[in-house]
Order: C-alpha cells, then sequence, then structure tokens
C-alpha cells in the first residue's frame, strides 16, 4: 500500500534540537505556522526499553499533528521493535543520520552511517516494512568536504527502498554547525530523486526561506537554529511565501510568547534547567537582553524567572 504524507499547512517545519524542541516550544511554533513539527531524536533502544511508558520518554500533544518522531540507531532488530511501539502515536517516522555528535557518530548512528550505504539499505527497509506511517529521512551531505556528495548515493536507496521524504542539512558532518551551507547540494539532491525535499540550513529570516526555494526548487524548509525564541518566524514565513509580505513583532509580543511558553512548559513538567535555556533564547534580541540574560543565569526557580522578566 503507497503510504501517503499528511497535508501540510505550509512549507516551513520545526527541526528537531536536543533541549529546545520540547513540546511546549513545537506547541508555540505549531500554532505560529509550522506546517510539521519533529520531536527531539530518541534512540530505538531507549524506546524499546520504555515500551509501555512511551508518553513519558516522548512527552507529545495531539495539537501537534501532523508531528514526526525521530529515530536513531543501526540495530535493525531494534529499530523495527521501536517504529511499531511509535507508530500509534505520532504522523511520521523520521529517521535521523544528521546528527554530527561524537557519541551518536561513535555508535554508527546518526551523520556515522553516511559511510555505510548496504547497511542503510538495511535500515531503511526496516523502517517501512514495520510500519503503515510514512517514513522520512534526515541526513547531512557527507563525512567531509571531499566526500560531500555521498548524500546522493544514500537518498537514492532511501527512494528505492520506499522513504517518503527527505530532509538535507547542506552542510557536512565535520563542519557541524559552523561555516556555511551549501544550498546548491540542496537542489542536486532535488534534481537526483522524485519524492518531496526538504532544504535545511541557514535560514534565519523569511528573505532566507524563500531564496531556499528558488534556487534549489526544494518543496518545503526546515528551520532550526533559526527559530530559538522566535516561533513568530514561522508565522512570517509563511505570510512572505504566500503574501510577498510580513509583520515585524515587537519585543513585548516575543516575551508574551515566552508567557505562553511558560504556561505549557507548566502543564508537560519541563525541567526548570530547560524552561531557563529558553529564557535566554527568547531574550537575546530584546532591548536590554544581555543585562536580563545576566540575571536569568542566576534564578533557581520558575518564580525567580517571571520576577526578573516581569510576569509576576
Amino acid at each position: 500500500m503507497m503510504k501517503v504524507l499528511p497535508k501540510f499547512k505550509s512549507r516551513v517545519f520545526l527541526a528537531p534540537m536536543m533541549n529546545i524542541t520540547d513540546p511546549a516550544f513545537r506547541l508555540l511554533c505549531k500554532k505560529r505556522g509550522a506546517g510539521l513539527v519533529v520531536t527531539e531524536l530518541i534512540s530505538a533502544h531507549s524506546v524499546v526499553a520504555n515500551e509501555f511508558e512511551i508518553k513519558k520518554l516522548i512527552p507529545f500533544s495531539k495539537k501537534e499533528k501532523p508531528i514526526a518522531v525521530q529515530l536513531f540507531g543501526s540495530d535493525i532488530s531494534k529499530l523495527g521493535r521501536a517504529v511499531k511501539i511509535v507508530e500509534p502515536f505520532f504522523d511520521i517516522i523520521d529517521y535521523n543520520m544528521g546528527c554530527p555528535s561524537g557519541k551518536v557518530v561513535k555508535n554508527k548512528s546518526g551523520a556515522g552511517l553516511l559511510n555505510s550505504p548496504r547497511l542503510c539499505k538495511k535500515i531503511f527497509n526496516v523502517l517501512v516494512n514495520s510500519t503503515n506511517r510514512p517514513v522520512t529521512l534526515k541526513l547531512r551531505t557527507g563525512v567531509d568536504e571531499k566526500h560531500k556528495l555521498q548524500f546522493l548515493k544514500i537518498a537514492k536507496i532511501a527512494e528505492k527502498c520506499g522513504i517518503n521524504m527527505i530532509t538535507l542539512h547542506a552542510r557536512t558532518l565535520k563542519q557541524g554547525y559552523s561555516g556555511k551551507a551549501d544550498w546548491n547540494l540542496i537542489k542536486k539532491l532535488k534534481c537526483a530523486v522524485g519524492i518531496p525535499v526538504v532544504g535545511n540550513g541557514d535560514i534565519f529570516c523569511p528573505e532566507d526561506a524563500l531564496r531556499m526555494i528558488e534556487e534549489t526548487g526544494c518543496d518545503y524548509v526546515m528551520i532550526g537554529r533559526g527559530a530559538k525564541g522566535n516561533p513568530f518566524l514561522f508565522k512570517q514565513i509563511k505570510d512572505y511565501l504566500k503574501k510577498g509580505k510580513y509583520k515585524e513583532y515587537s519585543d513585548e509580543k516575543r516575551m508574551g510568547d515566552f508567557k505562553k511558553y511558560l504556561k505549557l512548559a507548566k502543564k508537560f513538567n519541563i525541567k526548570f534547567s530547560l524552561i531557563k535555556g529558553q529564557a535566554m533564547y527568547f531574550t537575546k534580541s530584546v532591548v536590554g537582553g544581555k543585562k536580563l540574560r545576566e540575571k536569568i543565569s542566576r534564578t533557581k526557580s520558575v518564580n525567580e524567572l517571571k520576577k526578573i522578566i516581569g510576569f509576576l
């Protein structure tokens, strides 16, 4: 049976980011126009080990739909089992081949799989054959500049195996998050496969999003670091792509979104350390933000945080 991707209300997606894209932040981005949100990456081993506590392991809300769960790992049997476990809760199964973390790469996972096309084929087959949900893939271009076209072989294998959509972070494993994303490689991917392509890398404003689409022909764009502390970016991009213009949002509006985040964070029992990290991002571009962040860094509770920001 042909698997079909859900309908997305916009062409701009939220990238998974560890300790940032918690369910409260994802909900805010969804409300501001993100067509798709993705959970923070989770290992197949963790999913299998916590089979009966998935909602605790991967907190989420039905209001986030459509939502993708992002898995990583290279143990074929664990991956197959993990997919079956998460399938009832999520609309899309996304597989991570883009994480540059040394710990993940050493375990032959994330971007560490770029050198192993045969293993990738086995992984894609087990993912696709273990679920009725669409399966998507996120990958980097290659391990380094010399091998920056490795993604093309992997992408063609993925398409043949039944992967429904591919997101390309247009950097190599060695680059990490440094240097510039090579958008020309996103264009090469779009020309090489017949499935939807999502471009990722260096989108920080609506103009960047439109330029990526025009230059690469990608179907969707995915925002990572540009969305930190700024859910309004999704509405701005959505408006710009549709109307050719967008609104600027005041510091007051942005901090109003952080107030909403705090309410959602309480609902999802998000750790204070993560809430504090979000506060640092939300105040990054506000007037007087530097002094405010110095005070935030010393806070030890949500109430202290609220007093400093002026919510109490």
